[in-house]
């Protein structure tokens, strides 16, 4: 298979979350962002008077994450692909997802301007081609200081990386510049996720365009038994406190719009 996709196959979103957000849902590294994300939010208990928003909110992980850790705060999803936004809603029924291209600069709805308190964009600048002017768009619906979490991919890019659209990987100097460029102030640009968040995407790397032929297959809905021992084990391992050096291949950001 050729790794490199053409630009219609990997920004076909409504295909790509029909297709591997369960594979998606049981990828280790998510949960390890989702846990500093949250770590990072500033809120304590159970986020009551937060009005979170998850830009590029996908098949609603992150949503859903959010709504466990804070079950009083509001949450607002938006997304590119209708097939995300439904598949959200089901996910995360108490929360709003509005389907909505960030790289078009238009009017929004007049009650959603200034909405959040706290913005998350998990994932989503490697997507783009124009980071600066997402995350400027996103902006118009965050309050004066509301405090914005970005994570991004740092490192080598894989197979499937590439397939799915992936432009580039960040490192935290270019992650400083684009958020300026969009109008935020950093308080932190890092990278995490040493030892074994990097282990984990070197086993991606090595498994090259298998690894897109697996998630691609209908055998994917039912996941071989030696790959959930690996995606248990590295659930296990995983985890912030084990994975907080900072020459890890996972950028973390902390911001002010």
């Amino acid at each position: 298979m050729n790794e490199r996709a053409s630009p219609s196959i990997r920004d076909n979103w409504e295909g790509h979350w029909d297709k591997y957000h369960r594979s998606a849902e049981e990828n280790p590294a998510q949960n390890y962002r989702r846990e500093m994300i949250c770590s990072l939010m500033g809120l304590r208990n159970s986020g009551e008077g937060a009005r979170l928003l998850d830009i590029g909110s996908g098949q609603g992980d992150m949503a859903a994450a959010l709504q466990a850790r804070f079950p009083k705060a509001n949450l607002l999803g938006l997304e590119l692909s209708q097939a995300g936004v439904e598949i959200s809603q089901r996910k995360v029924p108490g929360a709003r997802f509005v389907q909505c291209n960030l790289l078009e600069t238009k009017e929004r709805a007049k009650e959603l301007i200034g909405w959040a308190t706290h913005g998350v964009c998990s994932e989503v600048i490697e997507h783009v081609d124009d980071p600066a002017l997402l995350l400027r768009n996103a902006r118009i619906y965050m309050e004066s200081g509301a405090r914005l979490i970005l994570t991004a991919p740092g490192g080598p890019m894989s197979a499937f990386d590439r397939h799915i659209g992936h432009r580039k990987h960040w490192n935290p100097d270019e992650i400083e510049d684009v958020l300026r460029n969009a109008g935020y102030t950093s308080e932190r640009v890092s990278g995490a996720g040493f030892p074994f968040f990097n282990l984990y995407r070197c086993i991606v790397i090595l498994r090259g365009s298998k690894l897109i032929e697996d998630v691609s297959s209908e055998s994917a809905r039912s996941t071989s038994l030696g790959a959930r021992v690996a995606m248990r084990a590295f659930h296990y391992l995983i985890q912030p406190n084990l994975n907080s050096m900072r020459r890890g291949w996972q950028m973390i950001a902390v911001a002010r719009s």
